[in-house]
């Protein structure tokens, strides 16, 4: 990779545009970028990083933070790099999120990052008609550009910034870290999380193994709890102890399975003796069983005939009263023979009775009609009644023709009584549509007129909308900018104090420094001891060294200033970049807001509300005002229609009622005619009914009660014939010699009961078994029945216990066929675990059989480490004149830490290996700077032979002498051998003399500039 152009505008501390050129610059192989501090030397190198890689190195991230805060609001910020990588010539220019002015109004807007990416055809390569060396697009995502730049530099940002951008800082604490930094730092450029994913992936599997062991051993040792509580006390088990699981040891399952046959044995012996005592009891419980039987057998045969005689003593006394049932049924059955007649006569005088009800009600509406009928009818005959009732049937049929007369003058007299209330009706609607629509026109002109004020009401509402919109938006500015003001107010004052510190901090760190380089012969006499040399002169002896003043300052309290110094600029550059982010959010309030004060601009809003609240509640009643005219038009229409109706019912209806007025005079002459001193011709038809059904229905019952009184005669007749024949004196005696069923049923049941209990006793007396057993002595069952239920209790004792064998021999059966398949389960389980655990440990470190406990990553990385010591000794030695050698150590390291990382350095004079860690602050430099140089041509091979032609070193010069400062810059100087170019950021004086290529960093109030001194 060579850099060739870069242009920088409006970036970090440059204002304006800047160019850099390093073709001109690398002519001599190597240059210097210097400057005052601050200057923006580093910016630089972050615009080159921030142009590949779209961000810089470090914690400067963030695109608002790379923006100039010298640079014109309207001037982009933007990088442009031209490189050659992989043989191809590329230009890549990048953007990051800005905020710029707004093209259109007042405020700022905000612009989204930008790449593109260019490439340079090859001469003959291009497109006819297109020039030599043409630029062609090839991308504008950030995401491809991305993937493009990566697939060719061969290296991730860390990586670019580790080996391009030699951070001396860096490798100087990699010198002095210990084994932990050292491979964070190689794990991070060697990318080896895949083997620390291995290291955590075979942890994760032994615990997963060892989980499923231990859980397995819980198995076994729950079944094992089982089996003890199945089996019970017993001795053998208490002699067999289990051991403690572990995931490496099968003691466990041996025990268990052990454990398990012992009981086994003792459960089946148990269960042996436990089954002989149940057949015994069983034996004792059939016998006493058999005697109790016959025992009770003997009671109940004596108690069965001491019943029967009790039984038949009951039945003597009750002979009597079955004699008289007998007798009360046999004069039943004779009544029996009387029952037809006796119901025949029953319904006789029923229909009789009934006859002479309904004979005495018609006799009785003849007397109230009496006025109106002929006199003598109450004990007429039925002849007379029928013949008087025809006469008014036919006085009925001639009031036929005058009825309807009557119905028409009716309907005709409605019909003429309907007319007229039609009449009063749409007089009263003429007059009323008449006074509606004389005033029509005024209502349809007001509600116009309602319609248009609603209409203007909506038009102002949505303009003051709008104002109260921009109103809140001024007033919201209005308020941001008041909290702005004093934030700002407070920021700059943090400002002032940081800049004070920071400024403090770095005259105090100069001093330091000063007086430390005053004082520096001192520091170097107390490192001499007598007999050895010298590391300045080489000298022996050693008759006067210089001697530290009172005041002299030593490396760790120059340190801790420039560490201060660092921390309160970082402070500094914060606080700035507060400060600038509140004067940008400022500017916008104070754009949006104007100069109107927030307390006036408060109260244009509640003006303008108010204004707005009342243009609305206006603009509301148009659409009611809208239906309100639509109504009234609607109902304007129904009134004319409705008036027009009127009219023409008012000429029909004066013609119909003259035709009606005719046709009622004739019928009701008529009905006067027809209807005599009745009030109507339909009241005297009625009354003439009303007679003639009267006069049927008496005539009728009159017949019907001369019928039913013949029947009754007949039926006592035959009545009196039947009882004499049943032999009873009279009918009434046999009437009450009949028994209903219930009666019957309840008496043959009694004597039913009698003969067949009679039967029963007679039947048990003469069983001889019973007169037997009632000449033995009585039967004591209770004895019988205490031998059985001891024998019982004994039996389920004896029962019991075979039971719980039984169960116990299928429980540890069971067990302990679960424990034989949880251990077969269990053993590959162990197996693996063991074959995992020691992978996990050997790759952890942590195992006996990793000799130097590294760990798998350790491992590699003490690899890429080794291979980066020898190709920083190769530098070394240059630098050193041969002196020095960086060699990679893999002791194995005390306690805790790690192995196989670390860095010695033999010394040629004196033929000692000591720790990087103890070398000053000039083999440091030139220790660290060999180390980054070597890293570099490691990284370089690792990302696939990409050539790094340009490199540049930060800082790290000015703790070199004379001689060392020739040494380093020959070893630089050789670089050139093999094309490359090498850029020294330093702010060293010596070395604008020694360097005759520079780029020159000057800085203004106003932003800083480049400033290009080519050689010669």
């Amino acid at each position: 990779m060579r850099l060739h152009r870069l242009r920088i505008t409006a970036f970090g501390p440059f204002a304006g545009t800047e160019d850099v050129d390093f073709d001109e610059l690398s002519a001599a192989g190597l240059f210097l970028l210097h400057g005052p501090t601050g200057a923006g030397k580093t910016s630089v190198l972050d615009a080159v990083c921030f142009a590949l890689y779209g961000g810089v190195p470090g914690a400067r991230q963030g695109g608002q933070s790379l923006r100039s805060d010298h640079a014109d609001p309207s001037t982009p910020t933007e990088v442009r790099l031209e490189l050659t990588v992989g043989g191809r010539r590329l230009e890549i220019t990048r953007r990051p999120e800005q905020l710029r002015p707004k093209k259109r109004g007042e405020g700022l807007t905000r612009d989204k990052a930008q790449t593109r990416l260019r490439e340079r055809t090859a001469p003959g390569a291009e497109r006819p008609g297109e020039p030599d060396g043409a630029w062609k697009a090839l991308s504008r995502s950030h995401q491809e550009v991305g993937e493009e730049i990566g697939q060719l530099l061969g290296m991730s940002r860390e990586q670019f910034c580790q080996v391009v951008l030699l951070p001396q800082g860096d490798f100087a604490r990699f010198l002095r870290a210990d084994a932990e930094a050292r491979a964070h730092l190689l794990g991070r450029l060697f990318d080896t999380r895949r083997f620390a994913a291995v290291e955590d992936r075979l942890a994760e599997l032994r615990r997963a193994a060892e989980k499923r062991v231990r859980s397995g051993d819980e198995r076994l040792l729950g079944l094992a709890h089982r089996m003890a509580q199945a089996a019970g006390e017993t001795a053998d088990l208490q002699d067999h102890p289990l051991p403690e699981p572990s995931p490496g040891e099968p003691g466990l399952a041996h025990a268990v399975l052990e454990r398990a046959a012992i009981a086994r044995t003792s459960a089946r012996e148990r269960h042996a003796i436990a089954v002989a005592a149940v057949r015994a009891a069983e034996n004792d419980h059939g016998r006493a069983q058999r005697h109790a039987e016959d025992v009770r057998e003997l009671a109940a045969l004596q108690e069965r005939h001491a019943e029967a005689r009790r039984r038949a003593e009951v039945l003597e006394t009750r002979r009597e009263e079955a004699d008289r049932v007998r007798a009360r049924m046999d004069r039943a059955r004779s009544a029996e023979k009387v029952v037809p007649a006796l119901e025949l006569r029953a319904a006789a005088e029923r229909e009789h009775r009934s006859a002479a009800a309904v004979l005495g009600e018609s006799r009785s509406a003849l007397a109230r009609e009496a006025r109106a009928l002929p006199p003598g009818l109450a004990e007429a005959s039925a002849d007379r009644l029928a013949a008087l009732e025809r006469e008014l049937r036919e006085e009925l049929g001639g009031l036929a023709a005058a009825r309807g007369a009557e119905e028409r003058a009716a309907r005709m007299a409605a019909e003429r009584s309907a007319l007229d209330r039609e009449a009063r009706s749409d007089d009263d609607l003429l007059r009323e549509a008449e006074g509606w629509l004389s005033s029509w026109e005024s209502v349809r002109d007001g509600l116009r007129r309602r319609i248009e004020s609603a209409q203007d009401a909506a038009t102002r509402a949505e303009q003051l909308g709008a104002q109260v919109a921009q109103a809140l938006q001024r007033l919201e500015a209005a308020e941001e900018r008041d909290r702005l003001t004093s934030r700002l107010a407070r920021a700059e004052d943090q400002v002032d104090r940081a800049r004070r510190r920071a400024s403090g901090a770095r005259e105090h760190w100069l001093d330091l420094k000063e007086r430390r380089l005053a004082g520096i012969a001192a520091e170097l006499a107390g490192s001499l001891r007598p007999g050895e040399a010298c590391k300045v002169c080489g000298a022996t002896e050693h008759p006067a060294p210089a001697r530290a003043a009172d005041d002299h300052v030593d490396r760790a309290a120059e340190d801790a200033a420039l560490q201060a110094y660092q921390r309160a600029d970082a402070d500094r550059e914060e606080a700035d970049g507060q400060v600038r982010a509140v004067r940008e959010s400022l500017a916008a309030a104070c754009s949006a807001a104007g100069d109107t004060p927030t307390v006036g601009l408060r109260d244009e809003v509640q003006d303008l509300r108010r204004s707005h609240a009342d243009a609305r509640t206006a603009a509301a009643d148009a659409h009611d005002a809208r239906e309100a005219l639509i109504a009234a038009e609607r109902e304007y229409e129904l009134r004319r229609a409705a008036q027009q109706e009127a009219g023409r019912r008012v000429s029909a209806r004066a013609s119909r009622q003259q035709v009606l007025d005719g046709q009622l005079a004739e019928a009701q002459a008529e009905v006067e005619r027809a209807r005599g001193d009745a009030p109507s011709v339909a009241d005297r038809a009625a009354r003439l009914e009303r007679h003639a059904t009267l006069l049927s229905e008496a005539a009728a019952a009159v017949r019907t009660a001369e019928a039913t009184a013949q029947r009754l005669k007949e039926a006592d007749a035959r009545l009196a014939d039947a009882a004499y024949r049943a032999k009873f004196d009279t009918p009434e005696a046999a009437a009450e010699a009949v028994l209903d069923a219930a009666q019957w049923r309840e008496l043959q049941h009694r004597l039913d009961q009698w003969q067949a209990e009679a039967a029963s006793v007679a039947a048990v007396l003469a069983d001889h078994r019973l007169a037997t057993a009632a000449d033995r002595p009585p039967a004591d069952g209770a004895a019988a029945q205490a031998g059985v239920d001891t024998a019982t209790r004994r039996l389920r004792t004896a029962s019991a216990a075979e039971a719980s064998a039984a169960t116990r021999c299928t429980e540890l059966d069971a067990i302990g066929a679960e424990a034989e398949t949880r251990a077969r389960e269990l053993a590959p389980l162990r197996r693996e675990y063991d074959r995992v655990a020691r992978l996990a440990g050997l790759a952890a470190g942590t195992s006996a059989e990793n000799e130097r406990r590294m760990r798998l990553e350790s491992y590699v990385l003490a690899a890429r480490l080794e291979q980066v010591a020898a190709a920083a000794s190769a530098h070394l030695a240059r630098m050193s004149s041969g002196r020095y050698t960086l060699v990679h150590s893999d002791a194995r390291a005390g306690g805790r830490l790690r192995s196989g990382l670390g860095l010695h350095v033999i010394d040629a004079w004196t033929g000692s290996e000591r720790d990087t860690a103890g070398l000053s602050g000039g083999e440091t430099f030139f220790a660290s700077l060999s180390l980054a140089l070597g890293l570099a041509d490691v990284v370089t091979e690792e990302a696939g032979g990409t050539r790094l032609d340009t490199l540049f070193i930060d800082e790290g010069f000015g703790s070199l002498d004379e001689q060392t400062l020739d040494d380093v810059l020959d070893v630089l100087d050789s670089l050139r051998e093999r094309d490359r170019t090498v850029g020294i950021v330093s702010h060293v004086a010596e070395l604008r003399r020694r360097i005759p290529a520079r780029l020159e960093v000057t800085k203004t109030r106003t932003g800083s500039s480049l400033r290009h001194h080519p050689a010669g």
